[in-house]
């Protein structure tokens, strides 16, 4: 059977879980999307593998929805879309959101990814989250023909890393600049740290208007939110 509806696609960060999408999940769902929320092995692979590994649970996903398949990205889950659709792009591609997704790379990346813990702990997509990309993960991140709105937020629960490893205004992972990315639609910042975007009501409200409307609104509330210390603070 076929769903009568657009289908959303959930990508989670990395050393996260699909756990950490169930708020937005439901929101979304309530506004008449269908979802699919996955969970992947964001520790253990590259992005190009993380895209492959994907790549079946998508197509059933689209097979059996009759309307556009947006993907909705959270840090790295941004790129793993970005990766995704360069080279598995649905014939009904409808929009995508990214929220604090480091399009230019991470400062912090830069500054850990000498060092063997940040190496055995974020694995290989971990290298590719740096502000200087090889050629190889340049090849995997084209430039963007799609619909594309990106929030970002400014708020940080690690004042060291945000006070002196990153460019103000940040969230604490990456700096709100870096999220940017050209040919990007919508650009919109929210007052949360990376680790709780996808808790924050202005950005759920922001991520339900772009997938509806392809434009964020300019009226929604910024405000803090549920600014709680999350139980992993580590990822990106």
């Amino acid at each position: 059977m076929h769903l009568q509806q657009d289908g959303v696609v959930l990508l989670h960060g990395i050393a996260r879980t699909s756990r950490s999408f169930r708020k937005l999940q439901r929101a979304i769902e309530a506004s008449g999307f269908a979802t699919l929320n996955l969970g992947y092995d964001s520790r253990r692979k590259s992005l190009e593998a993380l895209a492959e590994d994907i790549h079946p649970q998508i197509g059933r996903f689209a097979d059996g929805v009759e309307g556009s398949i947006h993907f909705v990205g959270h840090s790295m889950g941004g790129l793993l879309t970005r990766v995704y659709l360069a080279k598995y792009r649905p014939d009904r591609l409808g929009r995508v959101v990214m929220l604090g997704t480091p399009n230019g790379g991470s400062e912090i990346a830069d500054r850990l990814r000498g060092f063997a813990l940040y190496r055995a702990y974020f694995g290989p997509a971990g290298q590719q989250l740096t502000t200087t990309r090889d050629p190889a993960t340049e090849t995997l991140l084209p430039a963007v023909g799609y619909p594309v709105g990106i929030i970002a937020g400014n708020r940080s629960i690690d004042p060291i890393s945000s006070a002196f490893l990153l460019p103000q205004p940040n969230d604490g992972r990456v700096s709100v600049a870096n999220t940017r990315l050209d040919g990007m639609v919508d650009h919109v910042v929210v007052a949360a740290s990376h680790p709780w975007l996808l808790q924050n009501a202005s950005a759920i409200d922001q991520t339900i208007t772009f997938l509806l409307h392809g434009r964020f609104g300019r009226g929604a509330s910024t405000d803090r939110g549920h600014e709680k210390g999350p139980g992993n603070t580590g990822a990106f």
